[in-house]
């Protein structure tokens, strides 16, 4: 047996031919589960993971992989809609290359079908013969939260996923080697929509970042900053749907691992553990404590706080933290409702991949079959969970219910972006001689417009490193922000200074009556839409006071000596100047986060699309999640907010009572 921190890797050998049986340690909440072998089995392969070992979930989906090989051989024998699985080859009568070499050409694709997802026989079934009580469309963090809620609510509830995309990446690419960093962006997105020539041709935003299409979603590629918005930043929102948000951010936040940054590097007595490799340390609790002390100094800001990271685990020993991403988790999940349908105890939790939804078939407001490009699949009873981000969705509904449903698409909202490199001297920090040879600092600090109210945050990381070139793949692999983060060349110029990136992100203006998602001529169904984004004037109003606020906090709290000591990178000359760049160069075209495309809202709210229930109005059996029902974005990044609310709608259905049916002929009349 070998010991790795508090946790352990089991491995040990048994009589030829059994297998391990599968059992869980906890029944919480939690998705990530550790599995041991039952007492009662002799186990060829037995692996243990807990989610807090400084192992990275590419091991884990592995060891799944190991684990549903072994276990599920005997299943393959007794039960063919869970697939063929056997421990050494795909069938008793060809193995071991007798009497005939086997497969020569497997894919990563087949191999996933052939153990997680859906094969082609399978889904035949499924579609032919089976029914459900949930159809997730989409793979990402809302179809995570709510299948595990509902199956956490009852084990036999009957769940199908529906996915896009293949499986791409088993974690979060900064969790992988270095070189994974290139995933980011290029052909891992795609624009499922037409831009408008007006934003193309606009003066700062040009363009909205796209879709990730793969199992997971942008699980495997986001940021992980996790803040929780106060009442106030959910600025016209319905007090319902604050009041659920606030109940759902712990379940949340425990989902998705949260984690302050201040706590990444402390063991469990509160200390940096000895012998580790404390990164977020003193630079981040005396940078935290400059701007708490000083917060008056910058003229917009309104709170400051350790950024809240989704972590995949949170490692005793402190040397890195790895980055949730979705894939593991809901493996897990799907191993488990295996297991737990071989002991009559639930139901299977079904996943196909590579299945675009083009059309809902609907009856007068009741959805009835999903047009799909791998055939027509019968909804029957089941609820309809839209959670493939914002923009598919909306699409989906405005080519699935155009008579039906009103006003989606009609608001759009995202965040606009500024990006500031700056450094500092080491030495005017009276702590400089505390810091260690690398040190991190991720702080959040938020801000407003004072006339508009609408809102800013910086996303601030910084970074001290004494030798970039030796620290390289130790800082990529802990960096709070790797979207925005220093360059070599920048770390490489600055050994003596302490480097400071804040990515500054704003609320675009959901009054703009000239940002929309709409309906064209196209013939293809999930992309036949317009997208336009024009800023307003108050958009730059807030811009300008979001970059002002960002200039002030460097200047002003987090250089001791004052503004002459701060240098900011101009990309245009690659050099560091005492001089302000100018806004040319530092506000980025692209828009992130979209939402708001199908609001939500008060039966009152005639420009509201889905109810408070998450329905879409006047529809019977189709429930929305995600960003796409904000009546306004804030600033604050909206992936812990999704989940807690996806979360809020499975429990609402799984203790549903009231009569659906009559509350839509209530609202169609």
């Amino acid at each position: 047996m070998v010991r790795d921190g508090d946790g352990e890797r089991q491995g040990r050998r048994g009589d030829p031919g059994r297998e391990t049986a599968l059992v869980p340690v906890r029944s919480d909440d939690r998705p990530f589960v550790s599995w041991y072998p039952s007492q009662s089995s002799d186990a060829i392969v037995s692996v243990q993971f807990r989610v807090n070992r400084p192992t990275t979930i590419f091991c884990f989906c592995f060891a799944l992989f190991c684990e549903a090989v072994v276990s599920f051989s005997r299943v393959s024998h007794q039960d063919s809609n869970v697939g063929i699985i056997m421990a050494a080859s795909s069938a008793p009568n060809f193995k071991y290359g007798y009497p005939t070499p086997g497969l020569q050409n497997p894919t990563g694709s087949a191999v996933m079908d052939h153990v997680f997802f859906l094969s082609q026989g399978d889904w035949k079934h499924v579609r032919e013969e089976e029914q459900f009580d949930h159809i997730v469309i989409g793979s990402g963090f809302c179809a995570l939260g709510f299948a595990q809620r509902a199956l956490f609510n009852d084990p036999h509830t009957r769940i199908l996923i529906i996915e896009r995309g293949p499986f791409f990446l088993p974690e979060h690419f900064q969790n992988l080697p270095l070189p994974y960093q290139n995933t980011l962006g290029g052909l891992s997105e795609t624009f499922p929509w037409t831009l408008s020539r007006h934003t193309v041709e606009g003066k700062f935003i040009k363009w909205q970042h796209g879709m990730v299409p793969f199992f997971g979603g942008r699980s495997t590629l986001w940021s992980a900053w996790c803040p929780r918005p106060t009442p106030e930043e959910m600025r016209r929102w319905p007090k319902e749907t604050i009041e659920a948000a606030e109940q759902y951010f712990p379940h949340a936040e425990q989902l998705l691992n949260v984690v302050p940054a201040d706590q990444f590097d402390k063991a469990r007595n509160g200390a940096p553990p000895p012998g580790g490799l404390p990164i977020y340390a003193t630079l981040q609790q005396k940078l935290a404590q400059m701007l708490n002390n000083n917060l008056k100094q910058i003229d917009s800001a309104t709170r400051v706080l350790p950024a809240s990271l989704a972590v995949g685990s949170f490692p005793p020993d402190g040397i890195n933290f790895e980055k949730f991403a979705v894939p593991g988790p809901l493996l897990s999940l799907l191993v488990k409702q295996r297991q737990l349908e071989e002991q009559g105890k639930g139901a299977p939790l079904k996943v196909v991949t590579n299945c675009v939804v083009n059309r809902i078939v609907q009856q007068e407001g009741t959805a009835t079959a999903l047009e799909t490009s791998r055939g027509v699949v019968n909804i029957g009873d089941a609820n309809v969970i839209l959670a493939m981000g914002t923009l598919p969705p909306t699409t989906l509904v405005l080519n699935s219910f155009p008579d039906i449903v009103k006003n989606a698409g009609n608001r759009f909202t995202s965040h606009f972006i500024s990006s500031v490199v700056a450094r500092v001297p080491r030495v005017d920090y009276q702590f400089s001689a505390a810091l260690g040879e690398l040190e991190l600092a991720a702080i959040y600090l938020a801000g407003q417009n004072p006339e508009s109210k609408l809102q800013y945050h910086v996303q601030l990381t910084a970074l001290s490193d004494r030798n970039p070139e030796a620290n390289a793949a130790i800082a990529a692999r802990n960096m709070p922000d790797v979207v925005a983060s220093a360059s070599v060349e920048q770390l490489l110029t600055s050994k003596d200074y302490v480097v400071f990136v804040c990515a500054i992100l704003g609320e675009l203006d959901e009054n703009n009556s000239d940002s929309w998602l709409r309906k064209d001529n196209g013939t293809d169904p999930t992309t036949n839409v317009l997208l336009q984004v024009k800023e307003s004037q108050t958009d730059l109003q807030l811009w300008d006071t979001m970059d002002e606020g960002a200039f002030q906090a460097l200047e002003r709290v987090l250089s001791p000596k004052g503004a002459s000591h701060v240098e900011y990178w101009h990309t245009t000359s690659s050099d560091w100047s005492n001089k302000r760049p100018p806004s040319s160069e530092i506000r980025v075209p692209c828009l992130v986060h979209e939402a708001s495309t199908m609001h939500i809202g008060m039966d009152t709210d005639v420009d509201a699309v889905v109810g408070l229930d998450y329905r879409l109005k006047r529809v019977t059996n189709v429930f929305v999640t995600g960003a796409s029902l904000w009546p306004t974005c804030g600033s604050w990044s909206p992936t812990m907010p999704m989940v807690g609310l996806a979360q809020h709608l499975a429990d609402n259905l799984s203790t549903k009572t009231t009569s659906v049916m009559k509350l839509v002929a209530d609202e169609q009349t």
